[in-house]
């Protein structure tokens, strides 16, 4: 198929990165937004194994690691700020705790949309508002009031996915909520932060605080966790989400209390549930399911963004490679990132279990081999084939 139109709904870190790839592919891309620009700030986001390698090929590496938050490394303290584990940036070949490269989830979108807005075409301010496929394509009726076609839709919009909802069902049918409900927000630099994370964890409650380094030294981010069996608050609710983080953080100690101080005055506030994305099949015909939308592997897998761009790179070459049929080439991209998504999904809950939560029964001492395994296979766990024959028009 010549001049294959494809539609990207989410311009955060998935989308513009699957974009890079489809418009290599040789794909008119369109990204749509529902935001009206690009949302800076977020949390710090990683690139381990072989999510550097992708990297690379994208022509990007200076790029992102001039973007870094250049954090040094972590220590983790008690309620009295005295240290118990130093965590360094260089540990395992930067692959550690703290990533050699490590950046702000803003700032690597800005990063991948400045690399392609000239050959994507970006619509911000606007969403999907229906859409019907047939056999050659699918109709899409923009809010605003637009109409088109396209070949391909691919639904990138995040762990509460619209375009999810409208094709595969509802939000609760495939989020797992983790029991763990996170939040963060940046605040001034008055704490004397210098390129190292600090980390208090609060072990009766099962509660963490954490402030961290970023590249304006004049600010730093406050981080939040706390246990939650449940999870009801609309995501877009602010104003809800800061109560609840007030009443949950309520007498933690260490930082905390400096930390919550500047909640209402902070321009980038952040707080939803530690949760995953579970789905037997990420497609349905000409529409797909791409990143957190088909397979969020929560935050405390460390490797949402190794998941979007590995991903990225995997999902245009597979569509291309089969003649951008959608059956053959969404069921071979399946194929070889399933096993790579699933064991970052079990790194994930892991993590969430390790962590000490109130009336919790000590956790059996861990099979290191099998955990190193399993590390392993989740940093580089996935083949990237070099789709020789297959249009790079940046080659």
């Amino acid at each position: 198929m010549s001049s294959v139109k494809v539609l990207v709904a989410g311009a955060s870190i998935a989308g513009p990165a699957l974009a890079h790839w489809l418009h290599r592919r040789g794909a008119e891309v369109t990204v749509v937004e529902r935001a009206p620009e690009l949302r800076p700030g977020g949390q710090a986001v990683d690139a381990r194994g072989v999510t550097k390698d992708v990297i690379a090929r994208m022509g990007l590496d200076a790029a992102v690691r001039a973007a870094r938050t250049e954090t040094a490394g972590a220590y983790t303290v008690d309620l009295d700020g005295k240290v118990l584990e130093t965590f360094r940036a260089e540990d395992h070949g930067g692959d550690g705790y703290i990533a050699d490269i490590e950046i702000l989830r803003g700032d690597l979108s800005r990063v991948l949309y400045d690399d392609t807005r000239d050959g994507v075409e970006y619509v911000f301010g606007d969403r999907i508002a229906e859409l019907t496929q047939d056999a050659d394509g699918v109709d899409v009726a923009f809010a605003g009031g637009d109409r088109r076609r396209f070949d391909l839709v691919i639904g990138a919009d995040g762990l509460h996915s619209a375009l999810r909802a409208t094709v595969f069902g509802p939000h609760e049918q495939f989020v797992r909520h983790l029991g763990l409900v996170l939040a963060f927000y940046s605040v001034p630099n008055e704490f004397g932060l210098d390129r190292w994370l600090l980390e208090c964890q609060h072990k009766e409650s099962g509660r963490t605080a954490l402030l961290r380094p970023i590249q304006d030294a004049t600010r730093a981010m406050a981080m939040f966790s706390f246990p939650a069996a449940t999870f009801d608050v609309d995501y877009r609710d602010i104003a809800a989400q800061k109560r609840l983080l007030r009443e949950r953080m309520e007498g933690f100690g260490w930082l905390a209390p400096q930390l919550l101080a500047h909640l209402d005055s902070t321009p980038d506030f952040y707080l939803d549930q530690v949760g995953q994305v579970i789905m037997d099949r990420w497609s349905s015909g000409r529409v797909g399911l791409f990143g957190d939308a088909a397979f969020s592997s929560s935050p405390m897998s460390g490797q949402g963004t190794g998941l979007a761009l590995v991903g990225a790179y995997l999902l245009a070459g597979e569509l291309a490679a089969a003649g951008w049929d959608p059956q053959a080439g969404f069921a071979a991209f399946e194929g070889r990132m399933r096993p790579f998504v699933e064991a970052n999904q079990e790194i994930g809950r892991m993590h969430v279990s390790s962590l000490d939560a109130p009336d919790a029964e000590p956790a059996p001492e861990p099979d290191m081999e099998a955990l190193t395994d399993l590390v392993e296979r989740a940093i580089n766990g996935v083949q990237l084939p070099d789709y020789a024959g297959v249009l790079d028009v940046r080659a």
